[in-house]
């Protein structure tokens, strides 16, 4: 098994540079989810500053089966700031100025919105400021298309009761959704799309089941593996969904709702098959509750674009709410 890549979460302090917020705004913003308006000129854009923005912003997606773009980039020239492009959630503004500059304001033209300006003397000092702040830039453009995701999800919702009565969580789960599968203390959601489907599962196993942290990335194979092979089969026999041996899957470290959990993202098959496709795993450490809380989103869309049902099913399952047990509640 190949060494898991780790990365630790970036919500820390957010930036070090300047930091403004625009309250008096009430126009709203629009346009499609992970998009970016990046306002510079054409010859900086057709050298190595617009090579720099390209190769960090529209990186290859971890997890997908094939390369997509973390982020759709669209270029303006700067005279062209003035216009419908200002209606964008995320806007990034680089010029060259006779300062170096890096000041990132929320809402300046509109709600909710991310704008960053970067400028700079030379295209070096531009690519040095572009080089400290990508991570946090991409960190904030990421939160912000979560809560719009999830807004618009909150618009046209199924009924989730039964998945509260089990699991005592509350998620928001787009319209489209239907129950697939029913046990005790697993719930398979499954939404049809032209192309294919999209499915959330939501299961809970022992605390003990990911006991041993040094090396969490088998224990979460092992625990994928055995929840398809009960659950999750082709139409004929010997086809249950395992995860894909041939890339080891990358684990993250990040926290929901003040749990530890492990994130994991790679791509699963159905074994003596031909589907596969992209998955995200959380598995959430409830110490309050002895459990390991698991929460997966996947998909099968065969040559077509994933990035964005994957967000989707991220923006799911980050809606996540743990409910007060009222057992314990009533015995205070």
């Amino acid at each position: 098994m190949k060494k898991a890549l780790f990365l630790l979460p970036l919500f820390s302090v957010f930036f070090t540079a300047c930091i403004k917020n625009q309250e008096t705004n009430t126009e709203k913003t629009s346009g499609n989810i992970n998009t970016i308006s990046v306002i510079i000129d054409d010859q900086l854009w057709n050298g190595e500053v617009g090579d720099s923005i390209r190769n960090k912003f529209a990186s290859p997606v971890i997890g997908l089966p094939q390369e997509e773009p973390l982020f759709t980039i669209n270029q303006y020239p700067v005279k062209l700031l003035e216009g419908y492009m200002t209606n964008t959630r995320n806007i990034m503004v680089v010029k060259k100025e006779n300062k170096n500059n890096f000041e990132f304001i929320e809402n300046e033209y509109a709600t909710p919105q991310n704008v960053f300006h970067i400028s700079g003397k030379t295209s070096i000092a531009i690519l040095d400021q572009i080089q400290a702040h990508a991570p946090d830039i991409i960190d904030r453009m990421r939160q912000t298309e979560i809560i719009e995701s999830q807004r618009l999800i909150d618009t046209s919702k199924i009924d989730t009761k039964k998945i509260q009565q089990k699991f005592n969580v509350a998620l928001v789960v787009p319209k489209g959704y239907h129950y697939v599968l029913e046990r005790k203390k697993f719930v398979w959601l499954k939404k049809e799309i032209t192309s294919g489907n999209t499915s959330i599962l939501i299961y809970q196993v022992p605390i003990k089941t990911l006991k041993s942290i040094s090396n969490v990335t088998n224990s979460i194979i092992r625990m994928r593996d055995s929840i398809g092979n009960l659950y999750i089969h082709g139409t004929t026999p010997n086809t249950q969904m395992v995860t894909e041996d041939s890339y080891a899957p990358y684990l993250f470290h990040t926290n929901i709702k003040g749990n530890k959990t492990f994130e994991t993202k790679g791509t699963w098959e159905l074994k003596n098959d031909y589907m596969s496709g992209p998955f995200i795993n959380y598995a959430i450490i409830d110490r309050a509750n002895k459990r390991v809380l698991v929460l997966e989103g996947f998909c099968y869309d065969p040559s077509k674009e994933k990035r964005d049902l994957m967000f989707e099913l991220e923006a799911i399952i980050k809606s996540v709410v743990f409910l007060k047990d009222k057992s314990k509640k009533q015995k205070q």
